[in-house]
């Protein structure tokens, strides 16, 4: 099932930089499942934000204006939830990203199924970065703090991905009531095991991980760091 389209942000862009190159496309897919209660949404969402509003985002971000990224934010969980919360953007100036970031503080949290369905999510991103084929590198950065339950099973999805090109990066959590035994360390290496058997896609990919939500934030801005060195022109053929 296509997403539904949530728009919660419209950039009017020159018929000049719309007509602009884009160096990379960037969809990013968040975990709402049962399993991230209301305050681990909000983490989650502020924490993207406030990486997109780091500095050395930033500066990868807005380097090559002329070939900008696009990004998109969709939020899934079970078969019939993926949400498109942030369209297909081109981040060519501060005021663009500035206007991402607030339209992700605002995000509010809608009501989904508590199931997992991961190779769902998979399909679902894949889909939408066949949009934009023109874009001389497609990364799908998937955040989750379990394994799937629901829907076909990640490492069935994989060989669909493999010959596209795309890239599949994964963000894990570590989730765990410290109050009970902080076991986050041990948890979490198993859970990146598993995203590195089953989910991640391409020569490049790689699994950042976030010890808790409080810690998804600083997480996240590793992991777009990484994610968005700069292309060189002489080595990339549009």
């Amino acid at each position: 099932m296509r997403a539904r389209l949530i728009p919660v942000v419209a950039l009017c862009l020159s018929a000049g930089v719309a007509d602009a190159a884009c160096r990379q496309a960037l969809a990013l897919g968040l975990d709402v499942s049962g399993s991230v209660d209301a305050r681990e949404y909000r983490l989650q969402m502020d924490g993207l934000a406030a990486a997109l509003d780091s500095a050395r985002v930033r500066q990868a971000l807005l380097i090559m204006p002329d070939t900008p990224v696009e990004l998109l934010v969709y939020e899934w969980s079970g078969p019939e939830d993926p949400t498109v919360i942030l369209p297909w953007t081109a981040v060519v100036n501060e005021p663009a990203l500035n206007t991402i970031i607030g339209a992700l503080r605002a995000t509010e949290r809608r009501q989904a199924t508590p199931g997992t369905a991961l190779g769902l999510a998979m399909r679902e991103g894949v889909a939408h970065l066949n949009e934009r084929p023109e874009c001389w590198k497609r990364t799908l950065d998937l955040s989750g703090d379990g394994k799937s339950n629901l829907g076909p099973r990640p490492v069935d999805v994989k060989p669909e991905i493999e010959p596209t090109g795309i890239t599949i990066n994964a963000l894990v959590i570590g989730v765990d009531a410290p109050s009970l035994g902080d076991t986050r360390q041990a948890e979490i290496s198993g859970l990146s095991a598993y995203f590195q058997s089953n989910v991640i896609v391409g020569s490049d990919s790689f699994v950042e991980t976030a010890l808790g939500f409080e810690d998804y934030g600083l997480a996240m801005a590793r992991k777009l760091e990484r994610e968005l060195e700069t292309i060189i022109l002489g080595q990339v053929t549009p």
